[in-house]
């Protein structure tokens, strides 16, 4: 090869390896924050509504949670994917909190549409280059909300910000019912002090392929890092529970893979999910129910809560 040929391969291979350089710092970056969001937290949550779509309606006052303890740990890890667990101690006992599920480059998302369904989304490779998936599930890992962004690093800072569509909040979903879509805009934010979820959501009533607009909210939520022997409690928990709640989430997968749609029963026999779950979480505990029998318990549950024909919906 002479010398023209060897300074032009040269020309054309260096900017790719500092490229892909990049990438790689990047994405450690992104995984960085991503854990950085765990710990032992003393959690305040405050919510307080904005602006009405209408000057009849009169929004709702300040709404403010404190003195709670959040453990958010780490529960899976692989390769690209990594999966939060939150466990939140209160009034004496642990909870088990909501779950995020991290995936990068993910081209597969189950979009909310209304009363209780979410249908299968796929996305071109293009438009989630470089962007990670937060996938948030519900305290029995049902389904709730997942939106795609790119983690920002600059100035300091690291985010994470994307809209999507869930049903209502726990903090509503019994009390109100004139709107059935919370239109939220989520900020993750890493701070000095732990980490920040900021909401800018929109509670939308959505029929008859029309949305009406009902008010907006504004939220905050604020992770401040405490001394690790306060959630020894939901760090003997989760200890104990990990194993049965790996199951449930592997059990929720096959089902997500079977078809395009899911829809949520809220009830069956009288019995709400998380009872059903809390139920099965006991006996898993006592190895009453373990190995292969939890594995086709927990399947027949959600076969229940989750009927085959609304998991086989085609799109």
């Amino acid at each position: 090869m002479d010398k023209i040929s060897t300074l032009a391969l040269a020309s054309i291979i260096c900017p790719l390896a500092l490229f892909a350089q990049k990438d790689a710092g990047k994405l450690k970056e992104d995984k960085a924050a991503i854990k950085n969001m765990c710990g032992c937290m003393e959690v305040t949550f405050e919510y307080t509504e904005t602006f009405p779509g209408d000057t009849s309606y009169k929004p709702k006052g300040y709404h403010k949670i404190t003195d709670a303890v959040e453990y958010v740990t780490v529960a899976d890890e692989k390769g690209d994917r990594i999966i939060l667990q939150h466990l939140l101690v209160a009034g004496g006992e642990v909870i088990k909190h909501w779950t995020e599920d991290w995936m990068y480059q993910n081209q597969q998302l189950l979009a909310y549409d209304k009363n209780d369904r979410w249908e299968k989304k796929i996305l071109p490779a293009a438009a989630v280059k470089g962007q990670w998936t937060q996938k948030v599930y519900g305290v029995d890992d049902e389904p709730r909300y997942e939106g795609s962004a790119t983690w920002i690093h600059a100035d300091g800072r690291h985010y994470w910000e994307s809209t999507a569509d869930a049903p209502l909040p726990r903090r509503e979903y019994t009390t109100r019912s004139d709107y059935n879509v919370l239109q939220r805009t989520n900020r993750h934010e890493v701070t000095s002090f732990g980490s920040l979820h900021l909401q800018d959501n929109k509670k939308i009533r959505r029929e008859n392929g029309k949305e009406v607009f009902i008010v907006g909210e504004k939220g905050v939520n604020t992770y401040k890092r405490i001394d690790e022997s306060k959630c020894l409690q939901a760090k003997e928990f989760w200890e104990q529970n990990k194993a049965f709640w790996a199951v449930v989430r592997a059990q929720w997968e096959k089902l997500y893979a079977a078809g395009n749609v899911i829809e949520l029963k809220k009830k069956v026999n009288d019995q709400p999910f998380y009872k059903v779950m809390m139920d099965l979480e006991a006996k898993s505990r006592t190895k009453e129910v373990s190995g292969a029998a939890l594995e086709t318990a927990i399947s027949g549950v959600l076969q229940q809560f989750v009927p085959e024909n609304h998991q086989l919906g085609k799109l």
